[in-house]
């Protein structure tokens, strides 16, 4: 049987030197529907992302949020079911 594993950066580095300066999660295809969202420690939605997008740059209304974990939780389609898997990374500045 076919299984998706979902990978993620564990942190990124959006200070503009090109290297891990987005987070996202690569893998997911436009066949897996996935909706990818983006939460502060009190559970305050930040940012939802595409996984064919760019990605997340760290910000909020264009100000750098700060060096700490944020969580996620994607949703996507598998085997025609909708699946849910969340965890966190860290945004380092």
């Amino acid at each position: 049987s076919d299984v998706q594993i979902i990978d993620y950066p564990r942190f990124f580095t959006p200070n503009g030197d090109g290297y891990n300066d987005f987070w996202n999660i690569t893998g997911l295809t436009v066949f897996h529907k996935a909706e990818i969202y983006i939460f502060d420690r009190h559970g305050k939605l930040l940012k939802q992302i595409n996984p064919q997008g760019e990605g997340w740059n760290g910000n909020l209304n264009g100000n750098p949020l700060p060096s700490t974990d944020y969580w996620f939780k994607v949703i996507y389609t598998e085997n025609n079911n909708r699946k849910e898997f969340r965890a966190h990374f860290s945004l380092k500045r």
